[in-house]
């Protein structure tokens, strides 16, 4: 009896000892469903980029500047006097209007009040065309960027105002800025 109580745990073990499998996926995908989306992608931000530069086109009247951060602006107003621009951590005090490509309205700037925001420190609920852009104006300055969808409402767009994918036109107007007095 000791023996095959032996062989019973010398075999329970033998079979404790093998390595897992891993498990095999049900179904597998080959990354087209991506890859298409990306070609989409392309084809959309081009077509948005192309209409924007026919609106710059359409007003030479304009000093178009191109932003790193992947839009366009032009001065309405430029504040020659000061010459610093808000940094993290300074509290901005704005309005803004949003406009078709075109400049026909859609949003105005009374409709969406005035605005305070914290650079680079709030989670106020800013397009990222926006956040980019303050940090571009001074104080006084009234500043239109041009934004492909991606820098303003994306494919989820603005309530039931704008739709998804479209590339806006905003006027912002910096009214105020309060320096951060924490850094030396």
């Amino acid at each position: 009896m000791n023996k095959f109580n032996l062989l019973v745990v010398l075999l329970v073990l033998v079979s404790a000892c093998k390595t897992p499998e891993a498990r095999r996926p049900v179904s597998q995908s080959s990354g087209s469903y991506v890859d298409l989306s990306i070609e989409r992608n392309k084809k959309m931000n081009k077509a948005q980029e192309d209409a924007i530069k026919l609106v710059m086109e359409a007003n030479p009247e304009n000093e178009y500047f191109s932003s790193d951060k992947g839009f366009w602006y032009f001065y309405n107003v430029k504040d020659t006097t000061d010459l610093i621009k808000p940094k993290t951590g300074d509290v901005v005090t704005f309005k803004y209007e949003i406009n078709t490509l075109d400049g026909n309205p859609i949003v105005s700037k009374d409709d969406l009040g005035e605005q305070t925001y914290q650079i680079e420190q709030s989670n106020q609920d800013l397009i990222s065309g926006l956040k980019d852009g303050l940090k571009l104006m001074q104080e006084g300055d009234v500043v239109t960027f041009l934004l492909p969808s991606h820098k303003a409402f994306g494919y989820y767009g603005f309530e039931d105002i704008i739709g998804s994918n479209l590339p806006i036109q905003t006027k912002v107007y910096l009214t105020q800025v309060k320096r951060n007095n924490t850094e030396n």
